[in-house]
């Protein structure tokens, strides 16, 4: 343990990272600490994905955040899933939602029922018995106090870091301008002991968190901590970002559109439309990944394409010595199911929940990275999941077919593929209800299911299924236009 406790918590890096710890620092403990944000254009500029998971409303009540207030601020959108199309061959289309997939009992999950009900031929599709589901299909959208639907947003990344700026200033925090020009480090321990600014201001700290994007100022090119490639598994390294106006009411859900070398992103916000195209550079060039996006968005271009260099991994350590590395710095997947927001709000929540106000101990740093590596490996396979399990025709989509993939993500494909089981570890995000609704899209059909569906008989088991896909409907007949409740809910003017 370090002799001296925290009391001076320096962030290095604006964006959303650096406001979100901010925000959440200042806000938590802001009466017990003294925390200093810095920014300049080098390490404040580098954003995320505008795309989040559910996770993000708990968080925001962290922050005592209002929703409306929030999504005015960042001219905000609903979001029920993500669409994925042609990811299991060009032309077809699934949807991951948010939602629960029909009623599981304790012997056994919902798709052992169904896929009993689907021999027999007495079931629709698997997404008809998810309520999220069908209202993002339907465009249709609504929440208030007795609101069944389990959503997340779309906003303005940029526009998120200004609101949560406004809020940590307001609580105290202290933002400095500049270009970091040096780390000073203790000679003895190796601990940060201040940043220098080109002007010459010396920031000292106690803890540092390193919101430096790719960059890695502190946690990387600093204390030397060592950075594990995933490209083996992901390999895609490169992407353009543009955003266009908007051609037709927002839609309530992502789309996710594979092409020959990667994949596009669809995003609609109220004020317009973020698109991206991820790609492998070593299946196309950064040419005719411009062209590309450029032919295949919709609307009027509103800024020049950004081009994006990156790197799939983590770091070996998120915390070392008395820096902790946030977001891009510590690791990145790509943000195919919007995660990237997630992960800084759990790598926040595990400081707040240890944070070492007596002084630095090294049985709380090994917990922090072991939790922080868990999670993004489960992530990552996740993902993983999704590109090894297609039937597309071109080399970059074969090699990923026919990869050698985690052994973790072998056992669970092995283990829905001979039995209709999925599970959600400990370490999981992603809940039984994602890995159901990816793997069925993704094409993969069990051999076999429990046979505890087979006992129902078959009237009492179509009635059953025909029920839950009734009231689905019924609800989501109930619901707004998404775009309508946009309109009446948080319009930003």
């Amino acid at each position: 343990m370090t002799e001296t406790g925290v009391k001076r918590v320096v962030i290095a890096g604006g964006g959303t990272a650096g406001w979100l710890a901010a925000a959440v620092l200042s806000r938590q403990l802001g009466m017990i600490l003294d925390i200093t944000l810095v920014e300049s254009e080098e390490i404040g500029t580098i954003g995320v994905g505008e795309a989040t998971i559910p996770t993000m409303r708990a968080f925001q009540g962290l922050l005592g955040v209002d929703e409306q207030e929030f999504m005015r601020a960042t001219k905000a959108s609903f979001k029920l899933g993500i669409a994925f199309e042609g990811w299991t061959r060009p032309g077809d289309r699934y949807v991951h939602s948010f939602g629960t997939v029909g009623k599981s009992t304790w012997m056994g999950d919902f798709q052992h029922f169904w896929l009993e009900a689907q021999a027999r031929g007495d079931a629709g599709d698997i997404g008809d018995y998810c309520f999220e589901l069908q209202a993002a299909e339907a465009g249709r959208f609504a929440t208030d106090d007795r609101s069944q639907l389990n959503y997340a947003y779309h906003l303005d990344a940029s526009l998120y870091a200004r609101f949560l700026r406004t809020r940590a200033e307001a609580d105290g925090l202290k933002r400095v301008e500049g270009k970091i020009a040096k780390v000073e480090q203790d000679p003895e321990s190796g601990n940060i002991r201040a940043l220098v600014l080109e002007s010459g201001t010396r920031i000292e700290g106690d803890l540092f968190i390193d919101c430096t994007g790719f960059a890695a100022l502190l946690i990387g090119k600093t204390l030397d901590v060592g950075f594990e490639d995933w490209g083996h598994w992901l390999p895609t390294d490169s992407a353009f970002a543009v955003q266009t106006t908007a051609v037709a009411p927002a839609r309530p859900y992502t789309r996710a559109i594979a092409h020959g070398a990667g994949w596009r992103w669809q995003i609609p916000l109220q004020h317009r439309v973020g698109n991206g195209l991820i790609y492998a550079s070593a299946h196309l060039s950064d040419d005719e990944a411009r062209a590309q996006l450029l032919r295949e968005v919709e609307g009027e271009v509103l800024i020049e394409p950004r081009k994006i260099r990156y790197r799939t991994g983590r770091r070996l350590r998120a915390w070392e010595k008395n820096c902790i590395a946030l977001s891009l710095a510590g690791g990145f997947v790509e943000p195919l199911e919007s995660t990237t927001l997630h992960l800084i709000m759990t790598g926040l929540t595990r400081l707040m929940q240890q944070f070492p106000s007596e002084g630095i101990s090294a049985a709380v740093v090994d917990r922090y990275n072991d939790q922080s590596r868990r999670e993004l490996e489960a992530v990552r396979d996740f993902i993983v999941l999704h590109y090894h399990l297609n039937q597309r025709d071109e080399p970059f989509w074969r090699e990923r077919r026919e990869m050698t993939i985690p052994d973790a993500l072998q056992t669970r494909i092995a283990l829905f593929e001979d039995a209709a089981q999925t599970y959600q570890g400990g370490d999981d995000l992603f809940r039984t209800d994602s890995w159901l609704q990816v793997m069925l899209g993704q094409g993969l059909r069990p051999r076999a299911h429990h046979p505890m569906a087979r006992i129902m008989p078959r009237e009492q088991l179509g009635r059953a299924l025909g029920d839950i896909k009734r009231n689905i409907t019924a609800a989501v007949a109930k619901l707004p236009q998404h775009q309508a409740f946009l309109d009446r809910y948080c319009a930003s003017g």
